[in-house]
């Protein structure tokens, strides 16, 4: 049986993670509806052809659909949710490292739920192994 404080960290893991899921989707679903609005409403670059454009957001849905596991049930699905966080992560330092500055913006979109994730992740792993030792759930080493 897991501890409250467990409890508390993965089921803010979850509901940090379905929020991104759902802003991700209403970035995705209209990019692929209406590409070319889409970048004119966020100052990006006009692409060509509107298929890629488009495309990212096909997989966009695609990577939020992945995530959704570990949204469901944290514990079946951990490595789940490690690569999930991870994913945050790599997008935030494609955007804001590798990037001109006019992609920015979606790094940082990333970085703003890589860092709630990984401290509530981690945290709902270090209880969730405390408790399963027999340790109490708040004791750290």
């Amino acid at each position: 049986m897991t501890s409250l404080n467990t409890q508390t960290a993965g089921r803010w893991f979850k509901r940090v993670l379905w929020f991104g899921i759902l802003a991700n989707l209403g970035l995705a679903v209209p990019t692929v509806l209406a590409p070319a609005r889409m970048l004119a409403l966020s100052g990006l670059p006009n692409a060509s052809p509107l298929l890629w454009t488009q495309f990212s957001g096909v997989l966009l849905v695609l990577l939020s659909v992945f995530y959704m596991p570990a949204g469901v049930d944290l514990d079946r699905y951990r490595a789940v949710a490690w690569l999930a966080v991870g994913a945050r992560l790599a997008g935030g330092i494609f955007f804001v490292g590798f990037q001109p500055a006019v992609y920015h913006r979606l790094g940082y979109f990333d970085l703003a739920f890589f860092v709630p994730e990984i401290t509530l992740l981690a945290a709902a792993v270090r209880q969730s192994t405390a408790v399963a030792h027999g340790s109490p759930a708040g004791a750290t080493r």
